[in-house]
This record gives C-alpha cells, sequence and structure tokens, in this order.
C-alpha cells in the first residue's frame, strides 16, 4: 500500500519539493538547508516563533514554537509538508486550563492562514488515490 507525507492532524499544511539528490550526504544537506530556509522565512512573516527542536510523532519535526502553534516539516520520497498546528504538549493544554487558549489558537491559525499558504505553498494537493498516494500540481 502506498502513503504520502505525514503531517499532523488538523494542521494548516502546504507543500515543497526537496532538491532531487542521489548522494546520502547531499540529501541531508538538502533536507538542513530547506529547515533553515523555512525557519528563516517563518520568523520574518510571525515574529512571535521562537526556535524549538522536537517531534510529534515519529515522522513530524517541530522547527518552531509560540504560544499557540508548533510550525514544523516532514519529508517523504522528496516531497515535503511545510506545517502548523495548534500546540498539543502537556504545559500548553495545563495553561489552557488556566487562561483558555484553544479558542485564541483557533482563531490565530484561520488568521494567518492565507499568509501561511502565500510563503510556503509551492504544490497544490489535487487528491489521494485509494493505496493513499497524493497527487499534486505545481503552482503558477
Amino acid at each position: 500500500m502506498g502513503r504520502s507525507v505525514s503531517y499532523p492532524a488538523g494542521s494548516l499544511v502546504c507543500y515543497t519539493l526537496l532538491d532531487d539528490c542521489e548522494d546520502g550526504d547531499e540529501a541531508q544537506w538538502a533536507y538542513e538547508w530547506l529547515c533553515d530556509d523555512l525557519v528563516a522565512r517563518a520568523r520574518a512573516a510571525f515574529p512571535s516563533f521562537d526556535p524549538q527542536q522536537g517531534w510529534r510523532g515519529r515522522e513530524d519535526r517541530i522547527l518552531l514554537r509560540n504560544a499557540y502553534a508548533d510550525f514544523g516539516v516532514s519529508t517523504y520520497c522528496g516531497l515535503a509538508a511545510v506545517w502548523i498546528a495548534e500546540r498539543e504538549d502537556g504545559p500548553y493544554w495545563e495553561e489552557d486550563m488556566r487562561s483558555g487558549r484553544h479558542a485564541r489558537a483557533e482563531y490565530w491559525l484561520r488568521q494567518i492562514a492565507p499568509k501561511f499558504d502565500a510563503l510556503f505553498g509551492d504544490l497544490d494537493c489535487l487528491g489521494h488515490f485509494s493505496n493513499g498516494e497524493g497527487v499534486y500540481r505545481r503552482r503558477e
């Protein structure tokens, strides 16, 4: 059974391609360059983000975090999903019980969605086959 690139459930997601590299070292360099580029562009666009190293599950790498959301990247077979999702860590939910962050996080994500899509969306996902493989087209 095929599959497509992972991203956290409920996230805003955009797609881009990794540089096509044959050599393992070159592929790692292309991945790290992509991560550095995403961090620089996201911090310029959304100054509330701070660097964060972590994972959501096994495939979704967190690069940045603010009071409401995680910003990250997931890759599979040369395709990168750039995503932003409401935080799910323990300290976030503990603070949510005290100050009600969930509604503010949803509002903030809706508010930044068009800018996020314009900055990071190089491909459009047209759909998925029954085996899970995705179909994408380059934006013009």
